[in-house]
């Protein structure tokens, strides 16, 4: 189902984010931006989280949207991205599991203190739609919609175009980052740079998530996972060659506690030819896709029944 919107609904709003900076437990300081709706009774708060080497303010037109309809929203960059990364990433230890535990716990914990109604949701982009479980305030969540979210193991990529990504993210980046000290993705054009544990923890990810932490922390992380209730919309797209129908679900099952649900979006579906992993979040997208996740955040109502994914697909 598309839903129809005004050109007034979509124009530029005058809204913007006010910078702002979110302390983590570890003393990593990360900057982000507040976007307030304009009104006394927001329908609810919302954090969007960010594919990984991918700049918050990809999100800041799809924030403003969402401001401008009635929600207050976060967005930030993870600790070593944009507005969160340190003079050089030579030498920096951050893990991409301190994007889960650390940062976006961080996120959560400050939203939830500027809640001033509705209910408290994440929208979360590839691994942004995975970390959220892996913050001890992760229960605080009341409604997710996920966009391509998956942990990156390469066995899920799309078959089409697997070898070529494996060799890419999965000999090439390791290769690189080893010989530079982190990864230089801006300079190759893949993606912004990431530190090096970051690039390194893609690159070797196994095929369950919990292997790659050491043994006497596999347990706990499954149990931060397990407790978040909140029902989640999964939206994964028919030409995504990284968050597939396989990877969305991959990642949705350490979800144990929550109720969810995929959806399979096709580019003709918004009248494309390919939309892929990244293209949902442009603008160009404001009257269609983005005007449609307002009917699942506003009411936890899913607005593409026609496209969810039977279990036994």
């Amino acid at each position: 189902m598309l839903s129809g919107m005004s050109e007034e609904a979509i124009h530029p709003s005058t809204i913007s984010g006010r910078p702002i900076s979110i302390s983590c437990r570890d003393g990593v300081v990360l900057g982000g931006h507040l976007w307030r709706a304009e009104t006394n009774t927001p329908a609810g708060s919302v954090i969007i989280n960010p594919a990984t080497g991918v700049l918050a303010r990809y999100y800041h037109r799809y924030a403003q949207f969402l401001a401008r309809h009635g929600f207050d929203v976060l967005t930030f960059d993870y600790r070593g991205i944009g507005q969160s990364r340190p003079q050089s990433l030579k030498g920096v230890g951050y893990r991409w599991r301190d994007w889960g535990e650390q940062d976006f716990d961080a996120a959560l914990r400050l939203m939830a203190g500027y809640r001033r109604g509705g209910p408290l949701m994440v929208v979360g982009h590839s691994i942004g739609g995975f970390l959220p479980g892996l913050a001890e305030s992760a229960a605080m969540i009341e409604r997710m919609l996920t966009v391509g979210a998956q942990y990156a193991w390469w066995g899920d990529y799309a078959p089409r175009r697997r070898l070529g990504l494996l060799v890419k993210w999965h000999v090439a980046m390791p290769a690189i980052t080893a010989f530079c000290g982190y990864f230089p993705g801006r300079r190759l054009g893949w993606l912004e740079d990431l530190p090096r544990n970051v690039a390194n923890e893609w690159s070797f990810r196994r095929r369950r998530f919990e292997l790659n932490h050491p043994r006497n922390e596999r347990k706990d992380a499954l149990c931060r996972m397990a407790a978040v209730k909140a029902p989640i919309l999964a939206i994964a797209v028919s030409d995504d060659e990284l968050g597939t129908v396989p990877a969305v679900r991959r990642a949705l099952t350490y979800y144990t506690g929550a109720q969810h649900g995929v959806v399979l979006l096709k580019p003709a579906d918004f009248g494309r030819e390919a939309i892929g992993h990244f293209a949902l979040f442009h603008d160009s997208h404001a009257s269609g896709f983005w005007a449609d996740t307002l009917t699942w955040l506003r009411e936890g109502r899913n607005p593409w029944p026609a496209s969810v994914v039977k279990t036994s697909q």
